[in-house]
């Protein structure tokens, strides 16, 4: 099995590659085709979470408060 492709693309990019993406998933493509880009899709999906679990680790950790402020909110 091949290794998993990882992708150091800035969020910005993963987002607008996934438009493109889906741009072209809406249209008729050859079932290959699309299956590839699905693929494409969903692994960059699952960095753009990578990146945006990373962004609030690292803000849960610069500002201890605001896991009060979550634990609060989720309380309500």
């Amino acid at each position: 099995m091949p290794a998993k492709k990882k992708t150091d693309m800035p969020l910005e990019k993963i987002l607008e590659r996934l438009d493109e993406i889906s741009v072209k998933l809406d249209s008729d493509l050859p079932l290959d085709e699309a299956l590839s880009l699905y693929e494409e899709g969903i692994g960059l999906i699952k960095s753009a979470n990578k990146i945006i679990n990373d962004a609030e680790i690292k803000i849960r950790t610069l500002d201890p408060t605001k896991n009060d402020e979550d634990n609060y909110n989720d309380n309500k």
